[in-house]
C-alpha cells in the first residue's frame, strides 16, 4: 500500500464526481463536521442550507475544508445565481434532503453558499 498526495487534478476530479461531501468547520472553538450535499462547478462548491450552529459557524470564521480542500465560506446573495445553483443541486440530489423537507413546511429561508477553492492538500492510498 502506497500513501501520498492527491494531485491537483485528481482531487477536482473527486470534487466533480461527487455529491456529498463531510464539512468540516469551527463552531463555538470547537471542530464540527457535518455532511452536505454539494455541486462543484470546476472552480467552487456551492452548498445550501437553513439558519443554525453551521451557518452561523461559517459566518464566524469562513476558513474551511470540504473532504480533500481547503477553502473559504461566501454567502450567494444574487437571486439569479441562487436559483440556478439550487437548479444544479435539485437535479444532483436524493429527492427531500432535510432542507427540501423543511422548505416545504413553509420555510423558504434556504441559503446557498459558495466555497472558494484555494488548496487541495489530500491524501491517497494505492492498495
Amino acid at each position: 500500500m502506497n500513501i501520498g498526495k492527491l494531485g491537483n487534478t485528481d482531487a477536482l476530479a473527486i470534487l466533480r464526481e461527487g455529491t456529498l461531501g463531510r464539512l468540516g468547520c469551527i463552531a463555538s472553538g470547537w471542530p464540527y463536521v457535518v455532511p452536505v450535499n454539494y455541486f462543484f462547478d470546476g472552480k467552487d462548491i456551492y452548498i445550501h442550507t437553513l439558519p443554525g450552529k453551521k451557518l452561523d459557524a461559517l459566518r464566524a470564521n469562513p476558513r474551511v475544508c470540504l473532504q480533500i480542500v481547503y477553502g473559504t465560506f461566501e454567502e450567494v446573495s444574487n437571486k439569479e445565481t441562487q436559483e440556478n445553483v439550487l437548479i444544479k443541486l435539485y437535479g444532483r440530489l436524493p429527492p427531500m434532503t432535510p432542507v427540501e423537507s423543511r422548505m416545504v413546511k413553509g420555510m423558504n429561508v434556504t441559503i446557498v453558499f459558495r466555497i472558494k477553492v484555494e488548496e487541495a492538500p489530500g491524501m491517497a492510498e494505492e492498495w
